[in-house]
């Protein structure tokens, strides 16, 4: 595949692109804000002038650590306007121009175990991960509907080792007890991430195989899917103890 990444680090998606570039692949980077519709049409208009889109990764996300009170407006803003507008904007920028030109395509859209799943003092992220996840699924019946040939996934990562918590914006910061806690969280479940090649391996071999709901960590989201199905079975409240559900 002929690869464009974008980014609203550009030096960043510029690095990536070069290493494709390195290993023969054809790579390029742009720069897109993704809260921007603006900023998603105009990587539209680009990638599509290299040729046909046959998949789209809305991979954009941004994660906020503190009690939901704590959160300010413009925190609350910032989390939802890049983790669903983001995903709303590449959706109605690119789908369009896949319908249009017909024939099969792809749309991957990445939540988290969290559009699962709970955890205490991430209330903004999770929230938005859940939202993802309703948005994915729509998007596929109403494509459906419509028949368009255009499948729809939804990729559920487990914690994979990235950048997200070291960007992660702390709303706990005047309250040590609680910006402990959130540190000890945070590397608790670095210490656990999921490598990146080994999650994108399975991403492309489920998202390939037609699955919708792509678990990285098949084991433990099948787990998380199990204890969520179970809990709401027995319409049980969620406590921090049982995040996993």
């Amino acid at each position: 595949m002929r690869v464009v990444l974008a980014d609203i680090d550009l030096d960043a998606a510029a690095s990536v692109a070069a290493g494709l570039t390195a290993d023969g692949a054809e790579a390029w980077a742009e720069h897109v804000d993704v809260r921007d519709p603006v900023s998603v049409d105009d990587l539209a208009r680009s990638a599509w002038a290299r040729g046909s889109v046959a998949l789209l990764v809305n991979n954009a996300g941004v994660e906020q650590i503190g009690y939901l009170w704590e959160t300010s407006e413009e925190s609350w803003r910032r989390v939802w306007e890049v983790n669903v507008s983001g995903v709303f904007h590449g959706i109605r920028s690119f789908v369009p121009r896949m319908i249009a030109a017909g024939g099969g395509a792809r749309v991957w859209n990445v939540a988290s175990i969290g559009a699962i799943s709970g955890m205490p003092m991430q209330a903004s992220y999770i929230a938005s991960k859940h939202a993802v996840l309703g948005l994915t699924e729509s998007l596929r019946m109403d494509l459906a509907q419509a028949g368009h040939p255009i499948e729809v996934a939804a990729v559920l990562p487990a914690p994979v080792a990235s950048r997200i918590f070291a960007d992660a914006e702390l709303t706990a910061e005047g309250d040590i007890e609680a910006a402990q806690q959130v540190q000890r969280m945070m590397t608790e479940l670095l210490r656990s991430a999921q490598d990146p090649d080994a999650a994108a391996r399975e991403i492309f071999r489920q998202g390939t195989a037609g699955e919708f709901y792509i678990l990285p960590d098949e084991a433990l989201g099948e787990e998380r899917m199990r204890v969520r199905a179970e809990r709401l079975l027995r319409r049980e409240a969620p406590s921090a103890a049982r995040s996993a559900g």
